[in-house]
């Protein structure tokens, strides 16, 4: 079996990319690949893992010549590769030695190129992407770029029957030295010279969507005199498609309008299959009619998702129901309605289930989203970049806290989304409402008074809040890339001031500037800010390195002393520091054990742990273990993560929880795990074990939650200690977390 592969003498800038080239069948096996097929393969089911690497002498051969053919492409184009076995123990060691020999570098660059307007349209745009200068590495990929790049010049400027294989170049190594001349040459199509193109008109067929067109007749239009639609499906206005069709009469035809209809319609999220081609018009000399060929999606649509998480004190699910309509007024309106329900489980309550019940979750929401920008103000189409929206949603939540905290929200929203450039989106938000109706049970609220806890019966009673919001997303559409980029979203927030400013004007009853209300409840205003910036580095392969930090701020002032509930920040759950379950971590020191007695600490789970200022960074190592494991590629991962919550201002009832900068190293907790991502190509299961390493609720020395890792005794003790002071609470070093798509 072979365990060991070596290459030798290659030089470091190519050693990942002539690894590629040795066969993969001599590669050595990854060792859980191995354990797997040993482990799960039985009575001949040979489907799992990756079957044993065997020494096999002609790949061997067959991955040396391969090697040396690719040094060759790299301008050395003397080398030699020898190879040699090792065996010991019937485990064999692999050993390719490269002799890589002078490099060629470029003498001289000449052009041979016929057409004199192809000549000038070349050497006028060389500059912005030659990769082949005098003095550069003679490489083969460097002129398969050039011709690329001349292809996509030509497409640009007319040039529809272009193609690459007009493009040649000559190499010239006899020169007695490590040096070549190059001669590139641009060949005509036989004697005649090439032709540039130009647009007429453009025939638009839209297609049922099982594509069968017999017995159908369609609804046809002709649109600003250039586009002639056919619809057979007869569910679209075709006056609002032909906004996304930038192929227009009379100017040169260009594979970037081409490819830019084609993206743009398939952006509509209504159609399966999009194709743009052309025919040449008779007649008319070099002249194409635009022939686009769309079949939609299914009108109506359903999905259904979810997600679990426990420990070993609290378990909860998660599970949604989304309809869709995906051509509502025949504009490509995408009309969507969700339902959500969740549910938390305190497992060390005994009885049934419903005993158990800790909280219930119900959401409703329905939405309606418009591919267009709808202002009462005349706006340019901005499409060519992205599809520009806007969305009108409305929502109803229901949270029942058990035996504590009822709360019913209504709100709406109308938000603006469109995209300066490919990688640069903006989104603006200049309406968003919530009225908050929130019910305390009495023992909580006779708790909380006897305690003076202004704090919690401000931010848990009746509320309105309303305010603008503006979010800055740069590199989104390289998520899932694998190369070097810095991801960055920032949101902007500021709320109540069109409240303070109707209350101002309606009601003169109450000139005090705080506890002023609207429809009979106070109104909020703040502004929070938040931002998350990541850093992502290709390690080569399928390997990813990311760096997060993910920082966020809210302020109050005027009308209430609080921020409101919802605009809180926690810590904790599966796309933050996951060795801690959601809104159980924090605020600062605080510990849940500074509560007066069991029932209080029962009463204020998930409302106590909660903070004005968040600071959350993760570092994650992603790698794949196996390309097909039960129909998906297994990918791993680990990661440490950081952070806490922290609340402005100090509050004797939640002792340790003021953000002090001298503190900071005291207050963040420290967790780190590892992970697995199933890919099933349309979205990705994961599942991570989170491992608490520094707790901040305790002190000094007791915050390294590692040092109970291989005590057991100690560990009984500590958690023994804990489910006394903090009863109900128990603690878990352990946090397991499962959800759908990426943490970040």
């Amino acid at each position: 079996m072979v365990t060991k592969l070596e290459i030798k003498g290659i030089d470091n800038t190519f050693s990942d990319q002539a690894y590629s080239y040795v066969s993969l069948d001599i590669r050595p096996n990854a060792p859980i690949n191995l354990w797997i097929y040993n482990t799960f393969n039985k009575k001949g089911n040979k489907n799992l893992g990756e079957a044993p690497r065997l020494l096999d002498s002609s790949l061997i051969d067959v991955s040396r010549l391969q090697l040396q053919k690719f040094l060759k492409t790299k301008g050395f184009l003397n080398a030699t590769v020898t190879n040699e076995v090792e065996i010991v123990n019937k485990k064999a060691k692999i050993i390719f030695n490269a002799k890589q020999g002078e490099e060629f570098v470029i003498r001289n660059i000449e052009f041979a190129i016929k057409d004199p307007q192809i000549s000038n349209l070349y050497l006028s745009n060389r500059d912005k992407f030659t990769k082949l200068k005098p003095g550069h590495r003679l490489d083969e990929d460097s002129i398969s770029y050039e011709r690329d790049q001349i292809y996509g010049v030509m497409k640009k400027n007319g040039y529809y029957d272009f193609v690459r294989q007009y493009v040649r170049a000559k190499i010239d190594t006899n020169l007695n030295s490590n040096r070549a001349d190059i001669e590139l040459e641009i060949l005509n199509p036989g004697d005649s010279t090439h032709q540039k193109y130009k647009l007429d008109n453009t025939y638009i067929r839209i297609q049922p969507t099982n594509a069968i067109l017999t017995g159908l007749k369609p609804d046809t239009l002709r649109i600003d005199s250039q586009y002639k639609f056919f619809d057979y499906s007869r569910f679209f206005k075709p006056q609002k498609i032909s906004n996304y069709i930038f192929l227009k009469n009379g100017s040169l035809y260009n594979l970037e309008d081409v490819e830019l209809t084609t993206q743009r319609l398939f952006d509509l999220n209504v159609f399966k299959s999009v194709t743009v081609d052309f025919a040449k018009k008779k007649d008319e000399p070099n002249t194409l009619i635009g022939l686009v060929d769309m079949i939609p999606l299914k009108r109506k649509s359903n999905r259904l998702d979810g997600e679990y998480n426990f420990n070993s004190s609290i378990s909860g699910v998660n599970a949604g129901l989304t309809y869709q309509n995906k051509n509502m007024f025949g504009g490509a309106e995408i009309f969507e309605v969700k339902l959500r329900g969740g549910f938390q489980f305190d497992k060390n309550i005994k009885g049934s289930i419903s005993e158990r019940l800790l909280s219930s979750d119900y959401q409703i929401g329905a939405s309606l989203n418009f591919p267009r920008l709808i202002t009462p103000f005349r706006t340019s189409f901005v499409g060519r970049s992205g599809i520009p929206r806007t969305r009108i949603g409305v929502n109803y939540q229901i949270y029942n806290l058990k035996e504590s905290y009822l709360r019913r929200v209504l709100g709406t929203n109308l938000t603006y989304d469109w995209t300066e450039t490919k990688y640069k989106i903006h989104s603006f938000t200049p309406l968003n409402i919530q009225y908050v109706q929130g019910r305390i049970s009495k023992e909580l609220q006779d708790y909380l008074e006897g305690q003076g806890n202004s704090f919690f019966l401000s931010t848990l009673r009746s509320q309105l809040v309303s305010s603008m919001i503006y979010n800055y997303t740069y590199n989104l559409t390289r998520l899932n890339t694998l190369s070097n980029f810095t991801f960055f979203n920032g949101i902007l927030e500021v709320g109540g001031n069109a409240a303070a400013l109707a209350s101002n004007l309606f009601d003169r009853s109450n000139p005090d500037k705080t506890n002023r209300t609207i429809l009979g409840v106070p109104y909020y205003q703040f502004v929070r800010v938040e931002t998350d910036a990541r850093f992502y580095k290709s390690l080569g392969g399928d390997q990813q390195l990311i760096a997060r930090l993910n920082p966020g701020m809210g302020y109050y002032y005027g009308n209430v002393a609080a921020l409101p509930f919802d605009k809180q920040f926690f810590a904790g759950g599966s796309s933050g520091i996951r060795a801690w379950q959601a809104r159980t971590l924090g605020p600062g020191n605080y510990n849940r054990a500074s509560l007066p007695d069991s029932a209080a600490r029962l009463k204020l789970r998930n409302l106590d742990q909660l903070g004005d200022v968040k600071l959350e960074g993760n570092l994650e190592y992603r790698f794949k273990i196996l390309d097909d494991f039960f129909g998906s590629k297994l990918k791993g991962a680990t990661f440490v993560d950081f952070g806490n919550t922290w609340r402005i201002k100090e509050d004797p009832q939640f002792p340790g929880s003021q953000f002090q900068l001298k503190k900071l190293w005291d207050q963040v907790a420290i967790g780190t795990g590892v992970g697995l991502r199933f890919d099933v190509s349309f979205f990705v299961f994961r599942l991570d074990a989170g491992i608490k390493v520094k707790d901040p609720q305790f002190n000094g020395k007791n915050q390294w939650i590692t040092r109970y890792y291989f005590n057991d005794n100690l560990k009984k003790q500590f958690k023994a200690n804990y489910a006394e002071t903090n009863k109900p609470d128990v603690y878990s070093i352990t946090q397991i977390q499962f959800g759908i798509g990426m943490p970040f």
